[in-house]
């Protein structure tokens, strides 16, 4: 089985070679961002991918939707510091197997590479029952009105990124983007894109991305 885990901080994927040192059935493959993480994915074609949401440039997300473009029987895992049951609820909403927090039991990243790659689904069950029994509150989540595609623009906006670099970052049109963030608005009850952000931060998605970093200029 081989797995590839796409993450940006050197001490994960050391990690996960410690965790599989001894099991000569696990292959680890690993990238640290979603560019070199989707050619890996294309070279390689891994049993099953664990991706970070929180990359440099685009999310997670955006890389676990180009994957499953590609090949839509992928097996990902997502893994994450957030335990938001919207981020996990987002997770399974575009096609992926497991979700994983990174402020959980450790174990729980190996049970699920296990438990995905005997072909099943896997949510550690402090998650689950957060999913479960949310109810008002999830729905009060302002996250939890964005589809991935959305929270992603969202995200890069509360980077510091233009529209025409979002454009350029999620392989989209300007104008695209552009009505994404109209609607955006109109859903969340704001006005200005300096409001997107201030929720975004306030929700927990907005990230440092290095400014213009995989961006190409003209």
């Amino acid at each position: 089985m081989r797995v590839l885990i796409v993450d940006d901080h050197p001490i994960v994927a050391s990690g996960c070679r410690t965790v599989f040192a001894d099991d000569p059935e696990v292959v680890l493959l690993e990238a640290a961002d979603a560019e070199s993480g989707e050619r890996v994915f294309i070279a390689e074609r891994p049993d099953i991918c664990v991706i970070d949401i929180n990359l440099p440039t685009v999310s997670g997300f955006e890389l676990a939707r180009r994957i499953l473009a590609r090949a839509a029987s992928a097996r990902i895992i997502m893994f994450s510091m957030n335990d938001d049951p919207v981020f996990a609820a987002r997770a399974i909403d575009i096609g992926a197997k497991g979700y994983v927090a990174k402020t959980g039991d450790p174990q729980d990243l190996v049970e699920a590479i296990r438990e995905v790659g005997k072909g099943g689904v896997y949510l550690p069950s402090a998650i689950a029952r957060s999913i479960a029994f949310a109810g008002p509150a999830f729905a009060r989540s302002p996250l939890s009105k964005l589809t991935s595609r959305e929270m992603e623009i969202l995200r890069l906006l509360s980077a510091g990124k233009s529209l025409s670099e979002i454009a350029w970052l999620v392989h989209s049109s300007y104008k695209t983007v552009a009505n994404t963030s109209s609607i955006m608005r109109q859903k969340l009850g704001v006005r200005t894109s300096a409001e997107l952000v201030r929720l975004a931060i306030e929700s927990g998605i907005g990230v440092t991305v290095p400014h213009g970093a995989g961006v190409a200029r003209s």
